[in-house]
């Protein structure tokens, strides 16, 4: 008899599952379940784009790509990314076409970690990271943040956290799940801890299209001195409503691209041919299209926020992706006891804050990228609950 355990791998055995999935499941056996958990835009992915995906199945591009994906497509991230943050990579070398941001999160972790190094994880944050690192042999080293600091990374916070073992920042902004952001200063602040060391950056940008606040996002990679040790990792699914199409982008130094590229390749091989084609369109004819998402985001996080405070949940104003991160502490509930009353009593999904890191916990993830109409029978379902406490 196969003793299944015995074949597992110690580091599988050490990532614990996601207790996101738990209420997940409940909500597909309910019926007329409203669900704020799924952080997925709910727009169809827009007709050019799905029509350029089409096209290419017609005319027969199904084989494979280069490693590093289709030269346009890479032609094409490498202008975008000159027009959004006056940052130049070489397309052929520095640019790499990946199964989505988390491949390329995977793919960057397995090439620069030596067992026992320390990753560096800002939290709450993307429940992946954790995981990734552990797989790859490495040890995460949680950064907890507050609402008192809006949830952003300070550098005192970072720099008592530097030790001779540690390899990799990953910097999660705009965050999922709390939608917080970094600005500018705040963000030279970070990088004036990092000058001195040998510390690798994987700045995740897969929300940078999706901010509300007076000033444009910041790329970390455009700070002086950043740009060569930062892998900048970015995709289709947010911006371009494309998640089912898994595609994403990394860039950096070709020195540091290169070993990635080596385990994309001997992983993957290639990325979706049929997405990258799609991926090209994006680009070229998108930017009408993102701006008209983040206008309906935007709408829905000011209801949104409104609401919460309105029901006596604190919140403060996130100004990035499209999640809210109330604190429920006045309930007296921790967060699974209240998203699993909520949603057995009012059948409404929201995501438990310690999903994302011990620093969540008091806090739930509610996703405001479902309609108005929507969001607003989930908020009356939630009064309701609210009232019943």
């Amino acid at each position: 008899m196969v003793d299944y355990e015995q074949l597992l791998s110690d580091r599988v055995k050490i990532v614990k599952p996601s207790g996101i999935r738990k209420f997940f499941d409940i909500v597909s056996t309910m019926q007329d379940a409203i669900s704020l958990g799924v952080g997925e835009p709910d727009f169809e992915t827009p007709w050019q784009i799905r029509r350029a995906g089409i096209q290419s199945l017609e005319k027969g591009q199904t084989f494979y790509t280069s490693n590093w994906g289709l030269a346009e497509l890479r032609s094409q991230i490498a202008a975008l990314t000159r027009r959004k943050y006056q940052l130049c990579y070489d397309p052929e070398k520095e640019i790499l076409v990946t199964v989505g941001g988390s491949e390329a999160i995977d793919n960057a972790l397995r090439a620069f970690l030596s067992v026992g190094d320390e990753v560096l994880i800002p939290e709450p944050s993307f429940v992946c990271y954790t995981p990734l690192t552990q797989m790859a042999g490495g040890i995460p080293v949680p950064l907890p943040t507050s609402a008192e600091d809006h949830f952003k990374l300070t550098p005192d916070r970072l720099r008592a956290a530097i030790t001779p073992k540690t390899k990799v920042l990953v910097l999660p902004y705009p965050n999922n799940p709390t939608g917080a952001i970094m600005t500018r200063d705040e963000l030279e602040g970070i990088a004036a801890v990092l000058r001195d060391t040998n510390i690798l950056v994987i700045s995740d940008e897969i929300y940078c299209s999706l901010t509300y606040g007076s000033e444009p996002h910041v790329c970390f990679a455009e700070l002086p001195g950043m740009q060569e040790r930062t892998i900048v990792v970015d995709g289709f699914s947010k911006s371009y409503a494309m998640t089912g199409w898994r595609l994403g982008w990394a860039m950096g130094p070709k020195e540091l691209m290169k070993p990635i590229c080596k385990i994309h390749q001997f992983g993957i091989m290639s990325a979706p041919t049929t997405a990258q084609f799609a991926g090209i369109e994006a680009i070229r004819t998108g930017e009408e299209d993102i701006a008209r998402m983040r206008e309906q985001y935007d709408l829905r996080r000011r209801y949104l926020l409104g609401e919460l405070r309105g029901m006596g949940l604190d919140c403060f104003e996130p100004e990035g992706a499209f999640y809210m991160f109330p604190s429920i502490e006045s309930t007296g509930l921790s967060s699974e006891e209240f998203c699993e009353r909520l949603l057995r009593e009012q059948k409404v999904a929201v995501v438990p804050g310690n999903a994302f890191g011990d620093s969540g916990e008091g806090h739930v993830r509610i996703s405001y990228s479902y309609s108005m109409n929507h969001l607003r029978e989930a908020c009356l379902r939630m009064r309701q609950f609210l009232k019943t406490l």
